[in-house]
């Protein structure tokens, strides 16, 4: 008897322990949702990514048309790191490209280009 108790009581501090710290560790989902909606904020702000300026992106006003609408982007980059070389130097796979160099021209950090991957590569 006394073994089933401290068996129980000790799941019940494990449980207690295991509750309270996923109250205090956001998931993986919440992190994700996070930089994928700072990643849109960053594509839409005409000062920084400004996508729209020559994109179609879902949820975007006065798109432009001078590059592809940004759709089915991860049937077109199923490796995020083929869409983050895209859009931090494009002139690396087209030199005549128009699509300014994010990442040289220093317009978006690399934190700031990882956010926008993460919203681009969700449309």
């Amino acid at each position: 008897m006394r073994h089933t108790a401290i068996t129980i009581s000790t799941a019940t501090a494990i449980a207690v322990v295991l509750g309270s710290l996923s109250l205090s560790i956001p998931s993986m989902s919440q992190a994700g949702s996070s930089a994928v909606e700072e990643g849109k904020k960053i594509a839409f702000d005409r000062k920084k990514g400004n996508c729209l300026a020559c994109h179609q992106i879902e949820g975007g006003s006065l798109p432009g048309n001078i590059g592809p609408p940004l759709v089915a982007m991860k049937a077109r980059f199923p490796d995020k790191n083929v869409l983050k070389d895209q859009i931090s130097n494009p002139q690396k796979n087209n030199p005549n490209t128009i699509m300014p160099p994010f990442g040289p021209h220093e317009i978006m950090s690399k934190n700031e280009i990882d956010k926008v991957v993460e919203f681009i590569h969700t449309l």
